[in-house]
Order: C-alpha cells, then sequence, then structure tokens
C-alpha cells in the first residue's frame, strides 16, 4: 500500500549535546519528486535539543496567530460520484475509507466542494429546473434534486458515514437556462426578473440536501463569474453579484432562517477589485461572510490584499486543477508552495483541488468542458491510481484538522513553509524544498531546535 512506511533515502540528522535534557520527538511524512516516496511516514522520529548549526533555520512562534482553519479537500464532481459509485462497493468503501477517515494511515480530506446543478465535469449539462424552451417555472413548482440522487447523493452519505463532521461548499455553474439572457447553459447573464427566483432555488437546494441528510455549510454565489465560455457557465460582473446577494439571496436565506454562509467571487486572485466591490458594498455585505479564489490568473497574495482590506471577512480558496499532460515533480513543488503554503499564509481557511476523480481519459465532462482535468484519482472501474493532487492535499489534511489555526514561522531562502496549532495542541509544519539540491535545516520553537533534511523538490510534514 502507498501509505506504508519506508526508510529515508537521506536521512534527517540530530542536533542534541551530551548529556542534554530529554527532548521531544518529532514525527514526519515524506513525498519526494522523484516519485520514490509518496507520502510515506519516516520511522525514527526526530528529536528536539539544544545543540546549535549553521544550517538555515524556520522559527516557530506559536504567539503569534492567524486565521482558523476550514478544511482541506477536493470538488466532488458529479463525474467523480459517478465514478465512485460505480465500483464494487467494497472496493469503494476501502477507498472512501482512506480518503476522509481519520484514523490510522487515511489522510483525513476534512472538505468537500459541491456543484450546485451540473459543473463542467459532469457527464451531461442540468440543473435543478429544466425546462422546454419558452417555458418558466418562477414559483419552482418543478424543482428537483432529482440528478443528484443516482450517483452524488449515495456516495456523499457513504463519506458522512465516514467523517459526519466534514464541511461541504456547494458553487452553482449556471442558473437554469429560463433564468438567463441567453436561454442557453452557456454564458449569459441572469435576469433581473428572476433574482428573487434564483434566490429561492439556493434555499431550496440546501433545505433539499438537508432533507437527505447532506448539511451545505456554505455556498459561492457563482463559480468564476468572469467565465462565461465554460459549459455550463454564468457571467455575473461584480455590481450584479452584489444587487443579487443584497437584494435578493441575502434577505431569502435570513427569511428561511439559514445559517449556510455566502461567499462572494469564487475566481481568479487577478481580480480582488470584484470581491472588494461586492465587500464595500454595505446591504450585500451584511449578508457575506467572505471571498473565494482560484489561481489560474493573478498572485496569491492578492488574497491578502482582499482580507487586509476586510479583516472582518474570512478568504477560501477552493478550486485549482491539475494538467492531466504537466509534471509530477512540477505539480508537486508549485502547488504546495503556492497553495497549500501560500494560499493559507495569504488567510485562507480552506484549500481545495478541483476533481476528486476522473478515468483514464479524463472522462466525464460536458460537451465543451474540461478534457484534461487530472483527478486526485485515476479510476479505472476498481483499479485506483493516486495522482499529484492526492499527496499535495494530504501532506496538509491528514494533520491540519478543523479548527487548527495558523502560527507564525520564518521563511528561510529556498524553505516556504506553513505552520499551525491543532484543536488537540499538536504542532504541524509543511516544509518545501524549493532547491535544486538537498537542503539540510532545523525547525525551532522555544530555544530548542531539531535539525532536518529535504531532497530537492521534496515535501516533508512535520508534527510534534
Amino acid at each position: 500500500m502507498l501509505l506504508a512506511a519506508a526508510p529515508l533515502g537521506v536521512r534527517a540528522q540530530r542536533a542534541s549535546k551530551p548529556g542534554a535534557a530529554k527532548s521531544v520527538g518529532v514525527s514526519y511524512w515524506l513525498t519526494t519528486a522523484d516519485k520514490t516516496v509518496l507520502f510515506q511516514f519516516q520511522a525514527g522520529a526526530l528529536q528536539f535539543a539544544t545543540g546549535t548549526n549553521a544550517n538555515p533555520t524556520i522559527e516557530i512562534d506559536e504567539a503569534k496567530t492567524y486565521q482558523t482553519i476550514d478544511g482541506f479537500g477536493y470538488c466532488l464532481t458529479g463525474g467523480s460520484a459517478q465514478l465512485l459509485h460505480q465500483m464494487a462497493p467494497a472496493e469503494r468503501a476501502k477507498l472512501l475509507r482512506e480518503l476522509f477517515g481519520t484514523d490510522g494511515r487515511n489522510i483525513g480530506v476534512s472538505y468537500l466542494r459541491l456543484s450546485i446543478g451540473a459543473s463542467d465535469l459532469d457527464d451531461r449539462v442540468f440543473s435543478y429546473d429544466d425546462l422546454p424552451a419558452g417555458q418558466t417555472d418562477p414559483t419552482l413548482a418543478h424543482f428537483s434534486l432529482a440528478p443528484d440522487q443516482p450517483h452524488l447523493l449515495p456516495v456523499l452519505k457513504e463519506i458522512l458515514a465516514i467523517n459526519p463532521k466534514l464541511k461541504i461548499l456547494g458553487s452553482p455553474w449556471s442558473p437554469p437556462t429560463w433564468m438567463k439572457t441567453n436561454g442557453e447553459s452557456k454564458g449569459g447573464s441572469l435576469k433581473p426578473e428572476f433574482y428573487d427566483a434564483y434566490a429561492r432555488y439556493f434555499v431550496r437546494y440546501i433545505e433539499g440536501m438537508k432533507a437527505a441528510g447532506v448539511r451545505i455549510d456554505a455556498i459561492t454565489v457563482q463559480n468564476e463569474p468572469l467565465h462565461p465560455g465554460n459549459n455550463p457557465s454564468l457571467l455575473m460582473p461584480a455590481g450584479e453579484q452584489a444587487a443579487f446577494i443584497g437584494k435578493s439571496l441575502g434577505p431569502a436565506f435570513r427569511q428561511a432562517k439559514l445559517d449556510t454562509k455566502i461567499i462572494c467571487y469564487d475566481h481568479n486572485a487577478d481580480k480582488p477589485e470584484y470581491p472588494l466591490t461586492v465587500l464595500n458594498d454595505e446591504t450585500a455585505a451584511f449578508y457575506v461572510d467572505g471571498s473565494a479564489f482560484h489561481l489560474y490568473a493573478g498572485p496569491i497574495e492578492a488574497l491578502s490584499k482582499v482580507h487586509d482590506a476586510h479583516p472582518e471577512k474570512n478568504v477560501y480558496f477552493t478550486e485549482q486543477w491539475v494538467g492531466s499532460k504537466s509534471k509530477f515533480d512540477e505539480n508537486l513543488r508549485w502547488h504546495t508552495k503556492t497553495l497549500i503554503i501560500g494560499a493559507t499564509r495569504n488567510w485562507a481557511r480552506t484549500v481545495l483541488e478541483w476533481n476528486l476523480a476522473a478515468d483514464p481519459q479524463q472522462n466525464p465532462h460536458t460537451p465543451g468542458g474540461c478534457t484534461e482535468c487530472l483527478g486526485a484519482i485515476t479510476l479505472a472501474g476498481n483499479t485506483v491510481t493516486r495522482n499529484e493532487a492526492y499527496y499535495i492535499i494530504a501532506h496538509a489534511s491528514k494533520f491540519v484538522r478543523p479548527s487548527s489555526v495558523r502560527i507564525a514561522s520564518t521563511l528561510p531562502d529556498k524553505l516556504p513553509n506553513v505552520a499551525f496549532r491543532t484543536p488537540t495542541g499538536q504542532r504541524v509544519l509543511v516544509v518545501l524544498n524549493d532547491g535544486t539540491a538537498t537542503q539540510a535545516f532545523n525547525i525551532r520553537q522555544g530555544g530548542r531546535q531539531v535539525a532536518a533534511m529535504l531532497p530537492a523538490g521534496a515535501v516533508g510534514t512535520y508534527t510534534w
């Protein structure tokens, strides 16, 4: 099994003096860029001691705290759920336990994003209120979650039986076509006369999922509102989103007494002015918990720009794909540095990779949907292949449990890192060797340090 313990090719070194006081053990898990070690526990704990050396040092300052973490995970697309549901029950149960279990060598995924209606990684386009062309349904008399019943809801119920505390975010790719200016699943805008009906559509979704045993913790108003070229998709400029939230969606949630969070934006970090426009609108901001980001454009530091302008609002990172034609070593390095480390160092409460599962041909997807989205796992029937996003998320999700708090850590050259304190008081440090050679370094806290070593491009998670 991939998660079994294995010897470390480059053994970390101790830094203790003879006669030093009893030290604290540090456990760690490793993934190397050449895939010879894939998220494997390293036998033989490192030890904090009073010795010193000249290597670069990561200083941990537990007195400085930042945001609380909601979780790490994936987007459970309709296609992912379909592939999982088509596995043999025993094999699916084993895989879901590995993904969502919190014990043993399971990776403890703690957050999922769902599409409200179809995403582009469903096998077809649908909403929960589809009608023949020319018809409308402002009372939502035809609303139904039936499209989610064959695969998504059964898989979700199995997942929640494993981890009942899992948090779930819902995001729509498009409203029903009869609500849109172009009457099509791709592009178009939401007609103002259907703002109230669409707000009730969200309420019906949340209430329907609750009745099915699935609590929706939060929703984003629109996936990638500035990208109307996907199928399905919707163009929703910032001013329109603010008006929809302030006039319709927020009041509808309040009237229905929903505690589901409303999160704005859900698109790239190159347009921080979009969430700022929503958050600067007092009517909309009253209902908005925070802003969500992707990183197909722009710098990850833009998340801090939005946080600093509105520190009372939360920040989330909700999607990043891995391309099927890209390289493992480059993905491990970039995603760990920029998302697991970069997003959380810029106030993100979540880090979510894109699709949880796809088949060996990166199916299913809608006509015009993504053809190169590599799942965190590839499923060929019951055969499971674990890919980059599996290991990237595992290095955080297994250890940084929900309600953990980010704590301060210094950034030596070529050693990007991020540190946390968990609800049980454990410290977690995720480190990437961003250099081209093996790097020795120290982890230092409270006047003691432990010496460690990472091969070039490797990721280590250290816990004590």
